[in-house]
């Protein structure tokens, strides 16, 4: 995938299958095509952006998008302490391509999808956070903390393994902070 990705975490057990069938019938009403890849994920374009909101939008540059379990989740190394319960499954929800219109269409496909699956929304990484030069990391995730602090809805740090004993934080936050973030002048994904 080259575009932006994120993650659906879910608190109720539910068979991958299950969650293909009933996204199918309701992603057909709005994109076209909607098929299955070999893997038993979605792969699917939008047709029609008015469904999830987005009225006027012009779908130019827009790709794929592909919805698919991840197997990994929940993973041994991440800390879901902020989580009662902890999140049991999760989905990969993905573009196939970056640009502006794919991570707006990819925000409003998450945000669709978490109030269908009554799911929090796993950024893959710190939102406002542009990773670089080390010396002005901490100025950087200050900023990053202070953005995404002025938004309402909940918000929270999951902590990670990065490897070689090292940790590093990941935003994980609910429908609420979502529509919020989708509506700020600086919305962007994580690719």
């Amino acid at each position: 995938m080259a575009g932006p990705a994120v993650g659906l975490w879910l608190f109720e057990h539910r068979s991958f299958e299950e969650i293909r069938a009933s996204a199918i019938p309701w992603l057909q009403t709005f994109c076209d095509p909607v098929e299955t890849e070999i893997d038993g994920g979605l792969a699917f374009r939008v047709r029609e952006p008015a469904v999830l909101g987005l009225h006027p939008f012009n779908t130019d540059g827009a790709g794929m998008f592909f919805l698919s379990e991840d197997d990994i989740m929940p993973a041994d190394d991440e800390d879901y302490s902020a989580f009662s319960p902890a999140p049991v499954q999760g989905l990969i929800l993905a573009s196939g391509v970056s640009g502006q219109v794919n991570h707006i269409l990819l925000g409003h496909l998450a945000l669709a999808f978490a109030r269908r699956l009554n799911a929090v929304i796993d950024f893959d990484g710190v939102l406002g956070f542009i990773p670089g030069d080390r010396m002005h990391e901490a100025a950087d995730l200050a900023r990053a903390r202070a953005l995404v602090a002025s938004l309402p809805g909940t918000l929270r740090e999951v902590s990670y393994d990065t490897g070689g004993g090292d940790r590093w934080i990941r935003h994980v936050g609910d429908r609420e902070f979502l529509t919020a973030w989708l509506q700020h002048p600086d919305f962007h994904l994580i690719k």
